[in-house]
């Protein structure tokens, strides 16, 4: 039964995922949804079973399912120009995860998600830098990661406290 609930809160958590990323502001790095279902799925489930989410919905969009922002999906979106802040979305989880697993503490947790999103923006910014941006860091932040840290900082707020409500809701305990 365990494992079959475990299954279940992974599913929903990719699930979770390709919603939100379906809500998106079309810039030159999609801004979407993603990194606050990341991370509240992220401090929900804990660093296995969140990046088990993250992994199940890179796999689903690798496979070509339109689960990616912009409805894209396919190898092409993982290996283009965003495909790194994708993939740092693994890193985020796990990051995340740990912070909810060493305590209930807000401050770790609110600790543990900066710190995930910082992971997720560096994978990003190197992989596009190394990739598509001819070496020049600081101009691919400055469109890359500077518009975002606002946006992503409420964001990350409102997964917090969803994350809370959640918890204390006791819904996950009886799924």
């Amino acid at each position: 039964m365990a494992k079959t609930k475990n299954l279940a809160r992974v599913a929903l958590g990719a699930a979770a995922l390709t919603l939100c990323a379906w809500i998106a502001v079309p810039t030159p790095v999609p801004f979407t949804m993603q990194s606050m279902a990341v991370l509240t799925v992220a401090a929900l489930l804990g660093p296995k079973a969140g990046c088990a989410s993250v992994g199940v919905y890179l796999l689903l969009g690798a496979v070509g399912l339109p689960v990616f922002s912009g409805f894209r999906g396919g190898v092409q979106a993982l290996l283009g120009p965003t495909g790194g802040y994708l993939i740092g979305f693994l890193f985020c989880a796990f990051i995340t995860g740990l912070a909810s697993k060493r305590g209930r503490s807000r401050h770790i947790l609110a600790a543990g998600m900066a710190l995930g999103m910082l992971a997720c923006y560096g994978f990003g910014t190197l992989w596009y830098a190394v990739g598509y941006g001819a070496g020049n860091v600081s101009a691919i932040a400055m469109t890359c990661v500077v518009p975002f840290l606002l946006p992503d900082a409420v964001k990350l707020a409102l997964s917090l406290l969803l994350s809370e409500r959640i918890r204390k809701s006791g819904i996950m305990n009886n799924m």
